[in-house]
């Protein structure tokens, strides 16, 4: 498997991947970049499409792409926290050194190959370009497991809270909600 940084050069492989759903119901990775006030039925599909593209190409929304045989299969988003403005406005994910941490909000791994290591190998790639930035602190938003210690798949695009565990992340906030606030100290 090979990751690689979204690129303008690569953007192609973004809406392949992604296809005409935009990955899950139009979102085209918008969730968490939508604006107060916003209206998200207004914002996902075309709009939503749009803005992902746009971000990639001016460098403000950062990306991952992971590949097997050439084909993309898996996608992740990270960046700076305040980029994802929704979180900001949770109360549950508030923190007050948000200008210091990257977050890690959305994975969207292609059906058929879930559960195959391709979540890890796009956190891993993550953490590591952290490291080399020079990042201090990651931060994930893992989805709990049912009470049949299964992941829905449709709620695990944030991540699980067994990938976050195996590279490291501990708990940080929101124990008790259905999407938990993890961190990483990046060294």
């Amino acid at each position: 498997m090979i990751v690689k940084e979204v690129t303008q050069k690569i953007i192609a492989d973004v809406e392949t991947l992604f296809g005409s759903n935009g990955a899950c119901g139009g979102c085209w990775c918008q969730y968490w970049r939508i604006e107060k006030g916003e209206k998200w039925d207004l914002i996902k599909g075309e709009d939503a499409k749009h803005r992902l593209l746009e971000g990639i190409a001016e460098g403000t929304i950062h990306g991952a792409l992971a590949y097997l045989d050439h084909a993309p299969v898996g996608w992740c988003t990270f960046g700076l926290r305040p980029s994802f403005s929704r979180l900001n406005r949770s109360p549950s994910f508030r923190c007050d050194d948000a200008d210091q941490v990257w977050s890690v909000p959305c994975f969207f791994i292609k059906n058929g190959f879930r559960g195959k290591g391709v979540a890890t190998a796009l956190l891993q790639f993550v953490i590591n370009l952290a490291r080399k930035s020079k990042v201090k602190m990651l931060e994930g938003y893992p989805s709990k497991p049912g009470k049949d210690g299964k992941y829905v798949p449709a709620f695990a695009w944030t991540g699980t809270q067994s990938l976050f565990a195996k590279a490291g992340f501990v708990l940080a906030g929101n124990e008790d909600g259905g999407k938990q606030r993890v961190r990483l100290n990046v060294k």
